[in-house]
């Protein structure tokens, strides 16, 4: 895959559980800095406000954790060099926030690119190589077991941040985001099971929705989906600080719940 943007680490090889983490980098390499309007102290603001911090390790402590070991696809890069889990057309809704596979906005409404930039080049650099990678690697799954389930491992702040649109509504511990198609109620009972102890799981707020790749979107039911968002002050501090003990309590129950699906 072009310029290393993500990293497959294999798990067991009749493990159904793929564990999607796309927000947890900073990196950005240099010819994509170079096109970016903020200054470093910026930058850095930026990024931490903006990155899903330490989910990476939650990820690992959970496969390390599992009976079976689940297969993890890692980002390796921002999400500020493209945003993988974005749709690269006009139904993504986040363009109305700048913030579309490409973002030209920060999380504070101000210029993060200049105007008129051209996602063009990122798109074909890193998006859809990303894409078709993680497409092979559900496609992996379905002909070694016949299914796979993916969980998005994300985070976000406790405190509605100026670009989301839908930053008025409940902000639980545990934020489950749902597909009528790919998240059935099976895979629901067993990550509210799994999160239960963290003081509440809500479906879908502030943040709602998950990741399947476009090929079975919509039509190959063997492709289950799932997104755990966790809020942010469980485990760190905010915004990106170090990890707490927090980290440890929530690689554990996604341990469980990847357990729980390997049954």
């Amino acid at each position: 895959m072009s310029d290393a943007a993500a990293l497959l680490h294999p798990g067991a090889p009749d493990s159904v559980v793929l564990l999607h983490v796309p927000h947890s980098s900073r990196a950005i390499p240099a010819d994509v800095r170079a096109g970016i309007v903020l200054d470093d102290r910026e930058l850095e603001t930026e990024l931490d406000h903006i990155t899903d911090a330490h989910t990476a390790r939650i990820a690992a402590g959970a496969a390390g954790a599992a009976r079976l070991t689940p297969w993890r696809f890692e980002n390796r890069l921002s999400r500020l060099v493209v945003d993988p889990e974005r749709f690269p057309d006009e139904r993504e809704e986040m363009l109305a926030r700048g913030m579309g596979a490409v973002y030209t906005r920060t999380t504070h409404r101000a210029e993060l690119r200049p105007a008129g930039f051209d996602g063009g080049r990122l798109l074909e650099r890193y998006f859809h190589p990303y894409a078709r990678a993680i497409t092979d690697a559900v496609e992996e799954r379905l002909a070694a077991v016949g299914r796979a389930i993916i969980l998005d491992v994300h985070s976000y702040p406790a405190k509605a941040l100026p670009y989301e649109l839908h930053g008025d509504g409940p902000r639980p511990p545990i934020c489950l985001g749902t597909d009528a198609f790919h998240t059935p109620p099976a895979l629901l009972d067993a990550a509210r099971e799994a999160f239960a102890d963290f003081g509440g799981t809500a479906l879908d707020s502030p943040f709602a929705g998950t990741y399947v790749p476009l090929r079975y979107y919509g039509k190959d039911a063997r492709v289950g989906a799932l997104m755990v968002e966790i809020r942010r002050d469980l485990y760190m501090s905010e915004p990106g600080g170090p990890a707490g003990p927090g980290l440890e309590a929530l690689a554990r129950a996604l341990a469980a719940l990847v357990d729980r699906l390997s049954l």
